[in-house]
């Protein structure tokens, strides 16, 4: 029986920050890649953030960057243990409070969202690390304790960068701690292979292109690969699996770590109702007012269930194909599964990305298109934006509601820190919740769940078991040197574009140039030698 896994997040605030700056800075210059996830104060108009023109796209994530800000920032440091068991990893997270010192806007839904998810807004203002946005504005990046030195920290470190649904992310972090962010796309992406030379990985496009999963938000994919990995665990075979190890964390230290604690799923034995929209995209404008189950374990096992049903349906097409007999008109809906449950990623040999992203049709049609969960601007789905991983940043409508922030913040408190002494092992078996109906007890429980620290480590998660199932399954998998550990060569440089068949590719074009400002930062962080 697999057991519950407990993941500790240190909380970094203002008033703990220099203190624990020593082992974050050793945390991230000996991990062997990072995770970072962030919670925004809002994301604009969510119809320019789908626009058909990438470029178009960019530029309103742009005035985004530029007009709100990163509430609060994880960062996941999954180091590889040479001593252990294939595949095993030191996991130290990290969820920095920040406090923007300049005006921003922040949006009325994004609050709601938030504040649903167990975001304090009272503790951001009041112990928030404070920074400034843009270019450097008196101090210099590479040195103090700050966060825009530890991003430089970050860079120096030369780590594989891993986000889920990365392009906002990347686009806020550069403005945020970096400097202004360039006018053109590819002066943009031409800095950012650049920065980040080791690479950098987008789970959402992982989780659709390599892993083909029913669905891609972030918690269904964390729980859907936590769950693959644990029964390999338990099956006693040689099915790919990965281990995660945690510090311990003793006398004072304590105080700061936040225990997140991810039950082992069981089965279901009940018929609960599940909310299709949350089943589809991770997220429901209900929010824990739905009457509906919005329980992610219930919809990966009733997801499982019908791909065995549709495997079965079409084998027995197939015998009645060969048969001569006459095959049945193919259903679209699963048994036991919500009618409009779109099962997008399904592997089907004959279906294509592009069939199966015009296959998407929003359940639940509403005005205007929105973001996922996974903030996904889906024209299909509809949908507000954030519930996952990603998603604690923003939500639905868009009402630039102005709201002046200056420099005191705190967000939540809560991760943990890095001195941490023994390794506490996790097996990186189960870690997920139950599936009887939704109360409200349990919403409100499930309330804190989504926070930047703990997203980062479900991001760096879902990447460590693609890693070692693409690996030990040989799908595309290339002899690499040790160094470069066995990562993901097909999803390299790849950053998902909600609505496109084909991802944005991260690297320099010979018609582009990198930014002045981006020369000048890269002279500072590694002294020319880039």
């Amino acid at each position: 029986m697999e057991s519950s896994l407990v993941v500790p997040v240190i909380d970094v605030q203002n008033d703990n920050f220099k203190e624990l700056w020593p082992a974050m800075v050793v945390a991230i210059k000996t991990s062997s890649f990072l995770a970072l996830d962030t919670e925004l104060s809002g994301l604009g108009n969510r119809k320019s953030l789908l626009a058909e023109s990438i470029e178009d796209r960019y530029k309103a994530i742009c005035h985004a960057a530029r007009s709100r800000s990163i509430l609060s920032l994880g960062i996941a440091c999954y180091k590889k243990l040479d001593n252990k068991a294939a595949d095993t990893y030191l996991v130290q997270v990290y969820n920095l409070t920040l406090l923007c010192s300049e005006e921003y806007i922040i949006e009325p839904q994004s609050v709601h969202f938030l504040v649903q998810h167990g975001f304090d807004f009272n503790k951001q203002y009041a112990h928030g690390i404070p920074y400034c946005k843009g270019n450097n504005k008196g101090g210099s990046d590479d040195q103090g304790v700050h966060i825009r030195a530890l991003f430089t920290e970050l860079l120096r470190a030369r780590k594989p960068l891993v986000l889920h649904n990365g392009l906002i992310d990347m686009a806020f972090l550069y403005q945020s701690f970096y400097a202004h962010l360039p006018e053109r796309l590819a002066t943009f992406t031409a800095d950012l292979s650049e920065m980040f030379p080791a690479g950098i990985y987008d789970t959402k496009y992982v989780t659709e292109f390599e892993l083909r999963l029913t669905a891609s938000y972030l918690e269904y994919a964390y729980k859907k690969c936590k769950l693959d990995n644990s029964r390999s665990l338990t099956s006693g075979g040689t099915r790919p699996h990965v281990h995660v190890e945690f510090c311990q964390y003793a006398g004072h230290m304590s105080t700061y770590v936040d225990y997140r604690v991810c039950p082992a799923v069981a089965s279901a034995e009940a018929q609960t109702v599940i909310c299709p929209r949350f089943s589809a995209f991770g997220w429901c404008s209900n929010g824990t007012q739905c009457p509906l189950s919005h329980d992610t374990d219930l919809i990966i096992l009733q997801d499982e269930k019908g791909k065995e049903d549709k495997r079965k349906k079409r084998k027995r097409h197939r015998e009645k194909r060969r048969g001569g007999g006459d095959v049945a008109e193919d259903s679209s809906i699963f048994n036991g599964a919500p009618e409009n449950k779109i099962a997008h990623m399904e592997v089907d040999r004959e279906e294509t990305p592009d069939d199966r992203q015009k296959a998407t049709a929003d359940p639940c049609p509403e005005t205007e298109p929105l973001m996922d969960s996974d903030r996904n601007s889906q024209h299909n789905e509809g949908e507000n934006m954030k519930t996952d991983s990603k998603e604690n940043r923003v939500c639905e409508d868009n009402t630039d509601s102005v709201t002046t922030a200056t420099a005191d913040e705190d967000t939540n408190t809560k991760t943990n820190t890095e001195d941490g002494a023994e390794n506490s092992t996790g097996d990186g078996g189960e870690a997920l919740g139950g599936h009887s109906a939704r109360t409200d007890a349990q919403k409100t429980a499930e309330a804190g769940t989504h926070r930047a620290g703990f997203d980062a480590f479900m991001t760096g998660y879902v990447f460590a078991y693609s890693c070692t199932l693409v690996k030990k399954e040989g799908v595309g998998a290339v002899e690499e040197t040790e160094a470069e550990q066995s990562w993901l060569s097909t999803c390299l440089n790849k950053v998902y574009l909600s609505g496109k068949a084909a991802p944005l590719n991260v690297v320099k074009s010979t018609f582009s140039k990198s930014s002045k400002a981006h020369m000048q930062k890269m002279e500072m962080v590694w002294g020319g030698r880039m």
